[in-house]
């Protein structure tokens, strides 16, 4: 089993650039596609890095399962941001 004696200091960034980074650009985004916008190639490796991250971050989140709710709400963000910018590429597409 990975050394959790770490995961203190890892939360506290992850959680930071949560914060500081991760939920506002997501939120602008969400905004961007709630209008009807497209997402732009930045845009798209923005939610690819998260995903990635997320699943790097899987062992940390397992051996500390009181942070769950928090990924999980972030999680539905990101969907909510996916789906809904996929709506609107095919609108574009059709036009």
């Amino acid at each position: 089993m990975p050394d959790s004696s770490h995961d203190p200091y890892l939360i506290y960034v992850l959680v930071t650039r949560l914060r500081n980074q991760r939920l506002p650009r997501a939120l602008k985004l969400k905004e961007q596609v709630d209008r009807g916008e497209v997402l732009s190639d930045v845009d798209i490796q923005f939610l690819k890095e998260v995903f990635r991250d997320t699943q790097d971050s899987q062992g940390i989140l397992s051996r500390n399962p009181e942070w769950q709710p928090l990924v999980t709400k972030m999680i539905s963000l990101y969907k909510e941001i996916t789906d809904k910018a996929l709506e609107n590429e095919r609108r574009h597409q059709e036009k």
